[in-house]
C-alpha cells in the first residue's frame, strides 16, 4: 500500500485533491490507520485516478465522472456525454474566436487614431422609395438581428424580393435605441403582425459617408461625418440611416468586407 503522499505524487496531484476525492466518494482510500488517520490507496487504484484525471481533461464535472464511476455506465451513454461536451467546446471557442476578431478590430482601430483618413462626405437628394419595415426598441445596435430574421421570413412568405440594399433606420437613441430595419420593395403586398410598408420620404439634403469595413469601426465614420456636418454649418433634421452596400457575412459585427453607407438628413443652421 502506498501512503496518500507517494500516491498523489503518482498521480501528479495535491494531498489535498485526493483528500476531497475521499469526501466526495469519488476514490476513497483502501485504508485509513485508526492510530495516525494516515491514509494508504492500493496500486490497483493507479489506473482509476488516471481515469478520473482523463475525464475531468475532457472537462466534466466531478458529479458527471462519480456517476460514470458508480454507475458503470454503457459506452454508448459516455459516448454521448462527451459528444455534448463536444458541442459546447467547440459553441465557447466559436464565441471567443468572434471576442478575438473584434478586439483585433479595436486594436487595428487604435493604432490609426493617430493617422489621418480621409473620408468623403458628399450632400445628396434621397428620393422616395417604398419599403417593408419592423420598428422596435433594441438595448444596442448589434441586437437586431431578430428583426431581421422576421421581416425576411414574412416577405418570403409574400414572395416578395427586395429590390435594393437593405438598411436600418435609427429614429432615436435615448432613452432606448428606436430602431427600423427596412426591406426595399417595388409594390405594396399584404402585411400582418409588426410588418408595414410605407413610402419613406424625400429628404432634399443628406450628408452621406460610405464606411469600408467591419460594424465594429463604425464609429470612424460616424466621427467624421458629424466633424464635418457641424464644421460646415449644418444641423441634423431627421433620423440617420445606415445603407448595407455590402452586407455582413451572416450579420458579423467584424467582416472586413462590410460596405456601409451612413446618412443624417441636415439642414443650414
Amino acid at each position: 500500500m502506498l501512503k496518500i503522499g507517494m500516491f498523489a505524487s503518482l498521480g501528479r496531484i495535491s494531498v489535498k485533491t485526493l483528500r476531497y476525492y475521499d469526501q466526495i466518494g469519488l476514490l476513497n482510500p483502501v485504508e485509513i490507520d485508526e492510530l495516525t488517520g494516515y491514509r494508504y490507496y492500493a496500486i490497483h487504484q493507479y489506473p482509476q485516478l488516471i481515469r478520473i484525471q482523463a475525464l475531468k481533461d475532457l472537462g466534466l464535472s466531478l458529479e458527471q465522472i462519480i456517476q460514470l464511476l458508480e454507475d458503470g455506465l454503457p459506452t454508448s451513454q459516455l459516448r454521448g456525454m462527451l459528444r455534448l461536451k463536444q458541442v459546447e467546446i467547440q459553441n465557447r471557442m466559436e464565441i471567443d474566436m468572434e471576442k478575438l476578431a473584434r478586439v483585433e478590430a479595436r486594436l487595428e482601430q487604435l493604432e490609426q487614431e493617430d493617422q489621418m483618413v480621409n473620408y468623403d462626405v458628399v450632400l445628396k437628394t434621397a428620393e422616395p422609395y417604398l419599403v417593408a419595415s419592423i420598428r422596435d426598441t433594441i438595448p444596442s445596435y448589434p441586437q437586431q438581428g431578430h428583426l431581421w430574421e422576421e421581416l425576411e421570413s414574412h416577405l418570403l412568405q409574400q414572395n416578395i424580393n427586395p429590390n435594393g440594399p437593405c438598411l436600418t433606420i435609427y429614429h432615436s437613441d435615448e432613452p432606448e435605441i428606436d430602431a427600423e430595419v427596412c426591406e426595399p420593395v417595388d409594390m405594396e403586398f399584404p402585411v400582418q403582425g409588426r410588418v408595414q410598408v410605407h413610402l419613406l420620404p424625400k429628404v432634399e439634403s443628406m450628408a452621406c459617408i460610405v464606411h469600408h469595413g467591419p460594424f465594429v469601426t463604425l464609429g470612424e465614420s460616424y466621427t467624421a461625418i458629424l466633424k464635418w456636418i457641424e464644421m460646415n454649418g449644418y444641423r441634423i433634421s431627421g433620423p440617420a440611416r445606415e445603407i448595407y452596400l455590402q452586407p455582413a457575412d451572416k450579420g458579423s459585427q467584424t467582416d472586413p468586407n462590410t460596405v456601409t453607407e451612413i446618412q443624417f438628413p441636415v439642414e443650414k443652421v
